[in-house]
């Protein structure tokens, strides 16, 4: 699968969620909070962002000002015939040794970026065949250019904008190791950081925009797809209990909140969609359901 959005300023659910695609995400224009994983980004234009999807992710905007950002959805089969060509370059290799990482790209270098982007748009509307496949070989030469960006030294020093966004950071760290622990309430967060609830309540959900334990939720309901997805012959009740619910019903009634449909019937969706990728001949692939 391959999407791009050009320049999107469309409206969007802010809820942390992950897919099993790979995503660049470049920001043109706006006042964001990129959180993801147990990492918060102050963006700037100019900033791309690689994604490795399944990490749970949810941007902050403040809606006062226009909120404009292009995004590549991809799965990386789809770039298969580029990586096997002789010399060829590891393009993927930031997403698999970074899984996600952000580009501070300024200067010459941000007007490479967007004269790709633009580029990329223009082949997209033309809508016929040839443009398709100018398309998927602009976004290779973006995936040239990223990987060449990210040959410098990694050693960037991450500068938080203000106390209270390294506090959350803390927090979310906390979160991204105890997210499963049955036992996780306000109090024990409180004693472990030293800082009041109503505080800790509070700035959490001025950075994120979403409450300590919404975030909780959305963190064992994401991880309980992923589970669904690489261990299918496991049960309902198991990754429940798994993911620090102490009742399946509660359990439940989250994943279809958050979801859309019950565990069980996921699970059964996803037995019915899911595609084996098996190999055939010398070097030829087939997907079949």
């Amino acid at each position: 699968m391959f999407e791009y959005s050009y320049r999107s300023t469309g409206p969007f659910e802010p809820v942390f969620h992950s897919h099993t695609f790979y995503e660049v995400y470049y920001f043109h224009e706006g006042k964001c909070n990129y959180l993801i994983g147990d990492q918060i980004y102050n963006l700037s234009p100019g900033d791309l962002i690689l994604m490795y999807g399944m990490t749970l992710h949810c941007p902050k905007i403040d809606p006062s000002v226009p909120y404009i950002r292009s995004i590549i959805h991809f799965d990386p089969a789809i770039l298969r015939p580029y990586l096997e060509l002789p010399q060829a370059v590891p393009i993927m290799q930031p997403f698999e040794k970074f899984k996600n990482y952000r580009l501070c790209l300024r200067g010459a270098n941000k007007e490479e970026a967007e004269r790709i982007l633009v580029t990329m748009h223009g082949y997209q509307q033309r809508g016929d065949q040839v443009g398709a496949g100018r398309l998927l070989l602009a976004f290779v030469d973006l995936l040239h250019f990223v990987y060449d960006q990210c040959l410098q030294p990694l050693s960037e020093q991450r500068e938080f904008p203000s106390d209270k966004e390294k506090t959350v950071q803390n927090v979310v760290a906390l979160l991204e190791d105890r997210y499963a622990d049955d036992e996780l309430n306000m109090e024990r967060l409180q004693k472990e950081l030293h800082l009041s609830k109503s505080y800790l309540a509070k700035i959490f959900k001025e950075v994120t925009g979403v409450t300590i334990f919404e975030y909780v939720y959305r963190k064992r309901v994401n991880e309980a797809k992923i589970l669904f997805l690489l261990h299918p012959g496991m049960a309902v009740t198991e990754v429940s209990f798994r993911l620090g619910f102490k009742h399946l019903a509660h359990f439940s009634r989250l994943f279809k909140r958050h979801v859309g449909s019950t565990p069980e019937r996921y699970k059964r969706e996803l037995k019915d969609k899911r595609v084996t990728m098996q190999k055939v001949g010398d070097g030829e692939w087939i997907y079949s359901t």
